[in-house]
């Protein structure tokens, strides 16, 4: 008996949302002892992290199951994804003293062995166009670099990135910060020299201006696809050139 209410309020929500479009991406949701469970395959990953941010805060849900997943702006096997994450993750150069292993056919296997210490250990598989990031790295720049690196590939509908940093780093608003400038600075779409990046308790801001809507919604896509990030605030005006 509890559950519709629940479920209607979420969809309000949802529907109130800008950024969600229920029409050509329906959520479809479940709740039972407080859990609820979201699925389908939404627009970007900003309409993904909003849909989890904006049903948590409804009274009575106390967990989420995430299921959602980003329709990707190429469709690629799962092979083809893996291969491509492999060979970003290869040649960036700050996961240069990573070990690097994936998994093909049920098997890892090692394209490059790092024996220096320290030294970290990636491990990629790739299961219905998720990608899943394990074992450890030594930062947690390297960290947030590899996942940023695997929502790139056209092909990826979600990034789990479980890997450990080893030692444990503390975290700070200014590292994140840094790491959504990096993102961004990375971007070639993106001209990173006209946005304010600021972050308060893993909220990031974006204040500024860029020539069209298309790049204001991709600065936007790239500071949510930084790990640790919890949202963001996106302020940027289309100003055109």
């Amino acid at each position: 008996m509890q559950e519709q209410p629940i479920l209607k309020e979420v969809r309000a929500a949802f529907e109130h949302e800008p950024r969600i479009n229920l029409r050509k991406y329906p959520i479809h949701m479940a709740f039972a002892e407080g859990v609820l469970t979201l699925e389908g395959e939404v627009e970007h990953v900003a309409a993904k992290k909003l849909a989890m941010e904006l049903a948590i805060a409804v009274r009575g849900v106390t967990g989420i199951v995430d299921r959602l997943h980003v329709t990707p702006s190429m469709r690629m096997g799962d092979g083809a994804i893996l291969d491509a994450v492999r060979d970003v993750l290869l040649q960036e150069p700050c996961l240069q003293t990573c070990t690097i292993q994936v998994k093909h056919k049920g098997t890892w296997e090692t394209v490059r062995e790092v024996t220096a210490n320290p030294h970290g250990v990636i491990q990629v598989s790739v299961r219905d166009g998720v990608v899943l990031l394990d074992d450890h790295v030594t930062s947690l720049t390297q960290k947030r670099q590899a996942g940023l690196l695997a929502w790139w590939v056209p092909g990826s509908r979600d990034v789990i990135n479980g890997m450990e940093v080893v030692p444990p780093q503390e975290d700070s608003d200014e590292d994140l910060a840094e790491s959504v400038r990096l993102a961004l600075k990375k971007d070639p779409f993106v001209n990173v020299e006209r946005i304010r990046v600021t972050v308060e308790k893993a909220v990031v801001t974006l204040e500024g201006d860029l020539p069209s809507s298309p790049q204001k919604d991709m600065a936007e896509c790239d500071a949510w696809y930084v790990f640790g990030v919890d949202k963001v605030v996106n302020r940027l005006e289309v100003r055109a050139p």
